[in-house]
């Protein structure tokens, strides 16, 4: 095999040569109280209580009246090792979030059966005003300790999280002292252009006052392979295979006051990652079986596909605050993805600019945010002990747009979306009982500027104009620890979001249409119940949660039969599910997990008529079930083996929506060794039995979709430390 060779990250050159120059020259095992501390993990404290902070405050899970999931920096490094696919590990360990894409595009990722609000460090990572299901893919998960997954729809953070939650949290320095880490990776399929690696460096600093968190790395992917040896197509929204990725991370932070009770934290972010162009489309059969494949080659006249996301804040917390504490982030984000170049294109057509069938174009969003978040926290309210209360504003600006960019035209027009989002949530803890219930106060306007739309959509003049969204969203809750570690919840609650505003702007082809009358720009607003139960014992853990969401004018996605893209029908769509997951701990060598989801949801088959047509593929994932198994077979070394399954199904008998899927189940495993000084050294391989599927997703007729999954996937990582 060869390895193509790159130019590697000039930060990560410098810094590293730096450090390894100031590094002490002997190089010492980390102990396992270091490593737990910088792992950054939401684990349990002394009373086995996991702390979590994804509902604005930190709280104990067992006292939050619904499905939370706690991803640790020990589960994103087992899921790193065996691909660098971002979003693999929700898929691997959260039971309602869907098939993983296996590509920068996440169309069709849910969660729950809806689009959940990702943010990083609490900063959204995506803009409801134009879902471009690309925001997966936003930073090194090497930076990132602990995601924290709030299942179900949530106002908690305003707009976009109809689905739920999904707050990645970056790494804080814990150990005293100076911390370096050196990261290599290297990945093949077996075939020459398959080779892919990865280098990264960390450098963490921790004293009395101040804390650093600097990292850097650079990923390079190679071409992926089915089970058969056949090249995987290049995705229409845009690949991870054949990409660079380049990351940049800093965070300072600074403790001062009497007692260090107040905290001043920045940060700034840089994540780049890049096609490299050298392979082209080349579209399969599926009356004869034959997937889509890759051909080497340059992308027509196009530029290579891109994500580029930056974000700065500013962050204060003071935690003895008139006997409170307060908590407030300032942030500004810039966020840029371009879609794959296509040529002949029926929607990107002019033939003012070039004979029909022959133009090549290509679509960029640009999204740019600025935001406020604050929260003040209270206990002890009114000298009661047990009642507590939240509060704050959000103030959110979001501006967003999406043009064609090779002949620069206006494909959706520039949209700004302002609102102020004041909150507050009061909870009390009396004995075994939780109770909890909260508001959260929507105020927002959409203003889009007067446009025309393109070719394709008939030149229509569209009237500008300024949309109002308000909207009121209770919650309210309970928790009831029966004891022998069972407890019990029950929780109402609504979830806002914006139904992708860009799609019915762009699709807009009728005379006289203004922004005001579109019906389709009305916002999401989804009605959340749910039950669940949990047990936690000493070596073991299971936990159960059924639920039922609804959305008298929802979102759901279907196939345009022409175009075999997708469009948004607004109609009510009820979603309902059950999900389980459990833990077995048989002595410190061996641990097993499992996890189990199935999701239904039903739209209406014409306006007005019943819930009876089931949401397909584009929607809802198919029944799925997870299992692992870890075995210590010494303090140094150890071996996971993962499996997981999606269900076949059959959706609409007899009907127009008829829709039928085939499941498979694949196999992962990690191997590790500890060498002390030498630092570790982990074999993953993705796709063990090198079993030959069709992505669920793909099985159903869409545009350049018709994608087989990875292959076997071997990878070798080196990680040492300083």
């Amino acid at each position: 095999m060869k390895i193509e060779t790159s130019k590697l990250n000039p930060i990560a050159a410098a810094v590293a040569v730096l450090l390894m120059h100031c590094a002490t020259p002997a190089l010492a095992q980390q102990s396992a109280a270091d490593a737990a501390a910088t792992a950054n993990t939401a684990a349990p404290t002394r009373d086995n209580t996991v702390i979590v902070t994804g509902s604005r405050t930190a709280k104990a899970v067992d006292k939050i009246p619904g499905a939370v999931s706690v991803i640790s920096a020990a589960e994103l490094a087992t899921s790193l090792a065996i691909s660098e696919d971002a979003t693999a590990v929700l898929a691997r360990t959260v039971p309602g979030y869907s098939e993983s894409t296996q590509a920068m595009s996440n169309t069709g990722e849910t969660l729950r059966g809806r689009i959940a609000l990702r943010l990083f460090d609490g900063i959204p990572q995506t803009s409801p005003l134009r879902e471009t299901n690309r925001s997966g893919s936003f930073t090194d998960l090497g930076v990132v300790g602990r995601i924290e997954v709030i299942n179900g729809p949530s106002a908690s953070e305003g707009v976009g999280a109809s689905g739920g939650i999904i707050n990645y949290i970056s790494k804080t320095p814990t150990v005293m002292g100076n911390q370096i880490s050196i990261t290599s990776k290297v990945n093949s399929q077996f075939h020459d252009d398959s080779v892919g690696y990865k280098l990264g460096l960390e450098f963490m600093h921790k004293d009395e006052d101040y804390d650093l968190l600097f990292a850097t790395s650079e990923v390079d992917r190679g071409i992926g392979y089915d089970a058969n040896g056949r090249r995987i197509g290049m995705n229409g929204s845009g690949s991870l295979q054949d990409t660079t990725g380049r990351n940049i991370f800093i965070k300072l932070g600074r403790r001062f006051g009497v007692n260090n009770e107040q905290r001043i934290e920045a940060q700034a972010s840089k994540f780049r990652l890049d096609g490299k162009g050298r392979y082209v489309y080349q579209e399969g059969n599926r009356a004869q079986g034959l997937t889509d494949t890759a051909v080497p080659g340059r992308p027509f006249e196009g530029m290579a596909e891109f994500n580029d996301f930056r974000q700065y804040a500013v962050s204060y917390t003071n935690e003895e605050l008139f006997g409170g504490s307060l908590q407030a982030q300032v942030y500004h984000a810039t966020q840029a993805m371009r879609f794959v170049a296509e040529k002949g294109g029926a929607d990107k057509q002019d033939p003012d600019i070039a004979p029909l069938g022959t133009l090549t174009d290509q679509s960029e969003v640009n999204s740019k945010k600025k935001g406020l978040r604050t929260g003040y926290t209270r206990g002890s309210l009114f000298n009661v002990a047990g009642l507590e209360i939240r509060g704050g504003v959000d103030v959110v600006r979001d501006q967003t747009e999406q043009r064609l960019a090779l002949t620069n035209r206006t494909w959706v027009p520039p949209m700004e979306y302002s609102s102020t989002a004041p909150y507050a949530q009061l909870s009390y803890d009396t004995g075994p009982l939780t109770f909890s219930g909260g508001y959260r106060h929507e105020s927002g306007d959409l203003s889009v500027d007067s446009y025309t739309t393109t070719y394709y959509n008939k030149r229509q003049f569209v009237q500008g104009g300024e949309l109002s969204y308000k909207a009121n969203l209770p919650n309210a809750g309970a928790v009831w620890r029966i004891g022998s570690g069972w407890s019990t919840y029950v929780s109402y609650g609504k979830g806002f979001s914006l139904p992708n505003v860009g799609i019915p702007l762009r699709n807009i082809n009728k005379p006289g249409q203004t922004v005001s009358g579109i019906l389709d720009l009305q916002a999401l607003i989804v009605d959340n119940k749910e039950i669940g139960a949990n047990w936690r014992g000493r070596n073991a853990s299971f936990g159960i949660s059924a639920y039922k969401s609804y959305s008298d004018f929802g979102v759901s996605l279907s196939i345009d039969p022409v175009t075999n893209d997708f469009i948004m029908r607004r109609q009510p769509v009820e979603i309902k599910g059950v999900e389980l997951t459990g833990e077995y701990i048989l002595n410190r060598d061996w641990r097993f997990n499992a996890l189990y989801s199935r999701v239904r949801g039903t739209t209406v088959a014409v306006d007005g008529g019943p819930l009876v047509v089931e949401q397909g593929i584009a929607n809802i994932n198919p029944d799925k079930l997870g299992a692992s198994v870890t075995w210590n077979y010494n303090n140094r070394a150890n071996v996971r083996l993962g499996a997981s399954t999606l269900m076949g199904r059959e959706l609409n008998v007899g009907r127009s929506q008829y829709e039928k899927t085939a499941g498979y189940t694949l196999f992962d495993m990690t191997a590790s060794y500890n060498f002390g000084r030498y630092g570790e050294l982990t074999l993953g391989v993705e796709n063990l039995f090198n079993r030959y599927y069709i992505l669920t997703a793909s099985q159903i007729a869409g545009f350049q979709n018709y994608a087989a999954g990875r292959g076997r996937m071997a990878s070798l990582s080196h990680n040492i430390k300083f």
